[in-house]
């Protein structure tokens, strides 16, 4: 293995949601959700500070009340890879004596969804250890993780599904069940996984998390409403790291005892 890079973790939290308004601060057994996304991130070894990032004022006093460490961000961002990557540049002045350095260019920065807190920090492990693979750590730019699901989980256009070349970087993302099976075969062939289902984390060097921030929102992109695309439009690669780990997003209200659940199972 060569040497493993420098990790940040950032978990972007807004208040404003369409279906689900003031979500980082839903309570979870007595906590807000981003006390728990926190919490697990914290967990994972390869990190050496994991920061929320916020423009509301609300989310921001709750997190310094629970010692949950945070910068404040512009509301005006379109994404929240956006989001993270200004908590990356403040995080880098706040660590430099100097104030003005920031982070080296292969600084692993890591988006870390907020509504997921029944995520496995294991999963976080995973993401970033392409990174210092031998032989191919210095190649890799951007990685995310996925998962096998069924067919009837990938006929759902809210299930985002992928498909990767042979060294696991990926050809395509998609809300459309890819790849097709002409045939009716769910399968390509004995013991193939039937389909990719896309998880939402991504780990970026520092330098690509600004090249994404730098491009402008590209045609499959707005099409799909899939902003890693942007990325493959513009000859960035993503490797995608298989996982076997499950957690469950919070989109609604109704996600919260389902949630509780998952804690419960996870513990430990």
């Amino acid at each position: 293995m060569t040497a493993f890079p420098t990790c940040y973790g950032i978990i972007p939290a807004r208040y404003a949601s369409s279906r689900f308004p003031g979500k980082p601060l839903a309570d979870i057994a007595g906590m807000p959700m981003f006390w728990h996304v926190y919490q697990r991130a914290a967990r994972c070894p390869e990190f050496r500070k994991v920061v929320l990032a916020t423009d509301d004022e609300r989310i921001a006093q709750a997190a310094q009340r629970l010692d949950v460490p945070f910068v404040m961000t512009r509301p005006d961002h379109e994404s929240g890879t956006d989001r993270v990557y200004e908590a990356a540049c403040l995080l880098g002045r706040d660590l430099e004596p100097s104030g003005t350095a920031g982070l080296p260019d292969d600084t692993v920065v890591v988006n870390i969804q907020g509504d997921e807190p029944a995520l496995d920090p294991r999963m976080l492990s995973q993401l970033v250890a392409p990174f210092a693979a031998a032989g191919d750590g210095n190649r890799v730019r951007v990685t995310t993780l996925a998962m096998t699901i069924d067919a009837a989980e990938a006929a759902s256009p809210d299930r985002v599904k992928v498909v990767t070349a042979a060294n696991g970087d990926a050809l395509y993302f998609s809300r459309a069940a890819i790849p097709f099976a002409r045939d009716g075969s769910a399968h390509e062939g004995e013991g193939s996984p039937a389909y990719l289902g896309h998880v939402g984390l991504y780990a970026f060097r520092l330098e690509a998390l600004r090249a994404f921030t730098q491009l402008a929102p590209s045609s499959l992109e707005r099409r799909e409403k899939l902003e890693q695309l942007r990325l493959l439009e513009n000859g960035i690669p993503i490797r995608v790291v298989p996982t076997t780990y499950r957690t469950h997003g919070v989109d609604r209200p109704e996600d919260i005892g389902i949630i509780i659940n998952l804690l419960g199972e996870n513990e430990g």
